[in-house]
């Protein structure tokens, strides 16, 4: 996109696409190479996983991954995977405003809740979760194999 791009959402689909989107994933998940996040971006697509980014204009500044599926606990849900945004551009409302999108998607799409997880050390994103009215609602176990 040329640099006097209006700011807008992007769903992308493409590997170009997608390869945009890269950095502010990078941001929340170092461990990732490029060609890694499009190996398994495209594996989870397969699972009904999608991207919405937010593109400033000049670049892509924040994005989530998320998937509408069902849970026995909750019903229909969209859950968030990922919302990340590159750290020169926090605290700018870019993640309120992809946040805000996604809401508004599982309206649309008729679900019962909005779910995610977030690391326990990550407290500006809890505040923007709490202002936004999320709760926090239980503790997540994991164990690794």
């Amino acid at each position: 996109m040329p640099p006097s791009t209006p700011p807008t959402f992007l769903c992308p689909e493409t590997d170009a696409e997608l390869t945009r989107c890269f950095p502010a994933f990078l941001a929340l998940r170092p461990h990732l190479s490029l060609d890694r996040f499009l190996e398994q971006v495209r594996r989870q697509q397969e699972q009904g996983f999608r991207i919405v980014a937010w593109h400033d204009g000049t670049q892509v500044v924040s994005a989530a991954g998320y998937r509408v599926t069902e849970f026995l606990a909750w019903g229909k849900v969209l859950y968030i995977d990922d919302l990340t945004t590159l750290a020169s551009s926090r605290q700018q409302g870019h993640a309120g405003r992809l946040l805000d999108w996604l809401v508004a998607q599982a309206r649309q799409q008729g679900c019962d809740a909005v779910h995610l997880d977030s690391g326990h050390q990550r407290h500006a994103a809890h505040r923007l979760y709490l202002n936004k009215g999320f709760v926090l609602s239980s503790h997540h176990f994991a164990l690794a194999l």
